[in-house]
């Protein structure tokens, strides 16, 4: 066996030649320049990322030193460098098709995070914020859900935050946790929601992570995204400046859009997994011979491969069709949860049928498969499970909710 771990690219010379994951040449709808510089990202990805994920991952630890070199490609926020959303999309995909969890550090940090800048941020905390988090010489995380609130966050939120006046100027008072914050251990700043105990508005905060009554704690022993630093986090009396509050904030409401996007970035991610399994599972089964010949002679890995990219392409057709009502300023919400529904339900087959092709092997990491197999779960549940998105859609196409 000639497997590599955590190789970005076929190595087998058997390969070459044959056509890639993506079978319908999707990535020809993009600019000779965003061809370029997605190229670009994939020589990056196959040197400083490829060779060491897989131990990353099993150590659960973060790769810090890379930020620079990640800054240095300038992809931070696509969108708002001119990119199209097809691009950013791919730009997920890709990276998630070589580690999952750099590709969802970088989400939460510029999906979340920066464009909440871009976003809702004054003009005094654009110029005093904006530029290092864009060039991730600081880094953010996305505070929204709590110990007992996830899908039902945005009515049940236990986070509050009470308004003061004195003679010190105006501030906040933050109190409550939240749980399954990623970045969460070492990030600069936090977006922090809470609910106002004045009016039950829900607010957003930016909060400097160092301050007194700050307390994160690293969540251990997950099966997923091991090298994502989950945190949970506690505010005890925690005061924040009233220039620190997202003024374009005033309800849940108002995140929409955003929370649209990073639902849509998610489902590029199951794209990735898809892609990152078939090139897995069909180097293997080129390479791997039982009962003298090899795995890829035997009928039924034919069309366990055919189906993984089969399920890979309709995936990636649909975001590609995302990707175009986004340019039109018309993907609407039922729209995107059908399609992270969707994506997430043909990932969680797709990866299972890699992990089973690889027999035994499949199940240790050294062989890039279990990881894979492993992170899709995370996949499946974050950013609105298979099942809210699916009554998401449920509610739209019967006008009956099924959700309260």
């Amino acid at each position: 066996m000639t497997l590599a771990v955590d190789s970005a690219a076929p190595v087998d010379p058997a390969l070459s030649g044959l056509p890639s994951a993506d079978f319908f040449d999707f990535e020809s709808l993009l600019s000779a320049a965003e061809q370029a510089k997605l190229a670009e990202l994939r020589e990056f990805l196959a040197r400083e990322v490829a060779p060491f994920a897989t131990q990353w991952w099993n150590d659960a630890e973060f790769p810090a030193r890379i930020l620079p070199k990640l800054a240095a490609l300038e992809l931070s926020a696509p969108a708002q460098r001119g990119y199209s959303n097809l691009f950013a999309g791919l730009v997920i995909a890709e990276m998630t098709r070589v580690d999952t969890s750099l590709a969802t550090f970088f989400l939460v940090h510029h999906d979340l995070f920066v464009e909440s800048l871009y976003g809702f941020g004054s003009a005094e905390q654009k110029a005093r914020l904006l530029d290092d988090a864009a060039g991730l010489r600081t880094t953010g995380a996305f505070a929204l859900t709590e110990p007992e609130h996830g899908s039902d966050v945005a009515g049940g939120m236990e986070t509050t935050a009470r308004r003061v006046s004195g003679e010190s100027g105006d501030y906040w008072v933050l109190n409550g946790a939240k749980r399954w914050i990623g970045n969460g251990t070492f990030c600069d700043y936090m977006l922090v929601w809470a609910r106002d105990e004045a009016d039950g508005g829900i607010r957003g905060f930016i909060v400097d992570a160092t301050l007194p009554g700050v307390r994160r704690s690293r969540i251990e022993n997950k099966i997923a995204l091991r090298t994502v630093q989950n945190a949970d986090i506690v505010f005890t009396d925690v005061r924040v400046a009233e220039s620190d509050r997202f003024a374009g904030i005033n309800s849940f409401e108002d995140t929409n859009e955003l929370l649209r996007g990073s639902r849509i970035m998610v489902a590029w991610q199951g794209v990735g997994q898809q892609l990152a399994a078939f090139d897995v599972a069909r180097q293997y089964a080129v390479e791997r011979h039982q009962f003298g010949r090899p795995l890829a002679k035997f009928q039924l890995v034919q069309q366990q491969l055919v189906t993984m990219l089969g399920n890979a392409v309709a995936s990636m057709g649909m975001m590609v069709r995302i990707a175009q009502l986004q340019d039109a300023a018309a993907a609407d919400m039922p729209q995107v949860a059908l399609a992270k529904s969707y994506v997430s339900a043909r990932m969680r087959e797709t990866v299972a049928m890699g992990r089973s092709l690889l027999g035994g092997n499949g199940i240790v990491t050294d062989y890039r498969m279990a990881k894979i197999f492993a992170d899709a779960e995370a996949i499946y549940t974050y950013e609105g499970s298979y099942e809210i998105n699916t009554l998401i859609v449920g509610r739209a196409v019967t006008g009956v909710s099924a959700i309260v």
